[in-house]
């Protein structure tokens, strides 16, 4: 399923419904929250979607957001979306990005950095498992690097698998690389023509 917000919610609903097997449902990263699936119940025990992250809040950095957030009444409402799916996402994009602001002021020499020397750090990033050991988030995510040519880095994902008792997301695989002998010519053609409709000029080449 290729989906977002509550359109996943009603086609798992329609799907235990019809009583189609969930663990033949598969839907992409959007489309895999709590939010998704708690509102079928245990008709919803079996859905998998793909992550490119990891699950819960089992991380030392978890105990500084406790100790330094929630304890002193700065989390988000109630403090209660911790280590889900969705906060674990912004979690993670709100680390890229930071890693990214700082490989942008070591590339360029200076703190104040400008929209242009982002793009620079977001095109060096590297992000490998002792830099996330030492962010107090070791193994939360596949490690990468990107560059002017790849913005994507290397599409590793893995899949999760809704466990209703449990109330939780389980990872059932490692995470593993999509197919870029396939991916990548297809990203190129759709660039390329894209850039030629639009009169963009290849920065990267």
């Amino acid at each position: 399923m290729w989906g977002w917000g509550v359109m996943n919610s009603v086609a798992i609903q329609e799907a235990v419904n019809i009583r189609y097997p969930m663990e033949n449902f598969i839907g992409i990263w959007w489309s895999g929250s709590e939010n998704d699936v708690k509102p079928a119940g245990e008709g919803a025990n079996g859905y998998k979607a793909l992550t490119f992250h990891n699950l819960g809040s089992d991380y030392p950095l978890y105990a500084d957001l406790q100790k330094f957030v929630k304890d002193t009444g700065k989390a988000a409402g109630a403090g209660d979306q911790m280590g889900t799916v969705l906060y674990n996402r912004g979690l993670y994009a709100a680390m890229l990005a930071v890693e990214a602001a700082k490989t942008a002021q070591e590339i360029h020499g200076t703190a104040q950095i400008t929209p242009a020397m982002m793009r620079d750090g977001m095109e060096a990033l590297e992000i490998t498992e002792e830099k996330m050991v030492a962010l107090g988030l070791p193994n939360f995510g596949p490690t990468f690097s990107v560059s002017c040519e790849n913005h994507g880095g290397d599409g590793f994902g893995a899949v999760k698998q809704w466990d209703a008792a449990a109330g939780e997301w389980k990872m059932i695989t490692d995470f593993f690389q999509s197919d870029q002998d396939v991916l990548n010519p297809l990203i190129a053609e759709d660039s390329a023509a894209y850039a030629a409709e639009n009169n963009i000029t290849a920065r990267c080449e």
